[in-house]
């Protein structure tokens, strides 16, 4: 009975091993490694050029200061804020509501 198990055991390792035939790599022949190393083609002349993407300028978000003015910046000597407070009607879906709506600005004092 051992002696059948081993003969079962070597014979299956066995057809592991053994290279199959017809299962060899492949070689490409030199006219395909010479098309395949070439340059890119050049466009056509009548194909659309590309334009680089457009550059977007990013500026820093400031936080309002602790006077809440923003933005911040030296408005000159004796300046005085001037505001402007109204009440405006806004329709809204839930219906026309009053909100207040503020305006400022700098001026020479």
């Amino acid at each position: 009975m051992r002696v059948r198990t081993a003969a079962i055991l070597i014979a299956l390792v066995g057809s592991f091993w053994l290279p199959t035939p017809g299962a060899e790599a492949q070689t490409a022949s030199s006219g395909m490694r010479t098309a395949q190393a070439s340059p890119p083609v050049a466009p056509e002349a009548s194909a659309p050029r590309r334009r680089p993407p457009t550059r977007l300028r990013v500026y820093p978000q400031y936080a309002p200061g602790p006077d809440d003015v923003y933005p911040r910046y030296y408005p000159g000597r004796n300046a005085v804020r001037d505001c402007t407070a109204i009440y405006v009607q806004e329709y809204r879906p839930s219906g026309t509501v009053i909100v207040p709506r503020m305006n400022c600005f700098w001026r020479g004092g």
